[in-house]
């Protein structure tokens, strides 16, 4: 069984924008969004309590199962990153989070609080027993800690494409 975490927020990921990150438009490749987001539900994990030594020991996984991204502004060479995670619930086996990336001026600068993000992503996850190839209950201090962490979904959440009318 896991020892209970602390409840503090989830700390900001950072990143630097690398050299090959950069696509032929000049900018930020859509596919390195999805890497350094994917960089976020691994942290957020570490900090809930879903780090390699539980997977190691129980043989269970968090698996992501739907994502929506939105790409809101171009990201240049070297700009320097940090991404918000919030948690917005989770039940039993599943659990929803948004990661929002913000270029920012420094390093370990912190997020102004007028900001917009540059690119956001909202997930949906399944607790997984790989060895059993099925979804399972996250352990109680895990989704406990999930849970206390949940805090409102932002404006843009939960919105899908919609349609583009088909011409005759």
């Amino acid at each position: 069984m896991s020892e209970p975490l602390p409840l503090e927020p989830l700390p900001l990921l950072r990143r630097t924008v690398r050299p090959e990150w950069i696509d032929y438009n000049g900018h930020m490749s859509e596919a390195f969004y999805v890497l350094v987001f994917g960089y976020a539900t691994d942290a957020m994990m570490i900090e809930t309590g879903l780090h390699a030594g539980y997977r190691e020991s129980t043989g269970c996984s968090l698996y992501t199962v739907e994502a929506h991204i939105r790409y809101l502004n171009d990201v240049a060479e070297g700009a320097q990153l940090a991404v918000r995670t919030r948690i917005l619930g989770a039940d039993a086996k599943k659990a929803r989070f948004t990661h929002e990336l913000y270029v920012v001026e420094e390093a370990e600068a912190e997020i102004a609080p007028a900001a917009t993000p540059v690119a956001t992503t909202e997930l949906l996850a399944i607790h997984v027993d790989q060895n059993a190839g099925r979804a399972t209950p996250f352990p109680d201090t895990i989704r406990e800690h999930l849970t206390a962490l949940a805090e409102p979904a932002p404006e843009w959440a939960g919105r899908s494409i919609g349609a583009v009318p088909r011409q005759p």
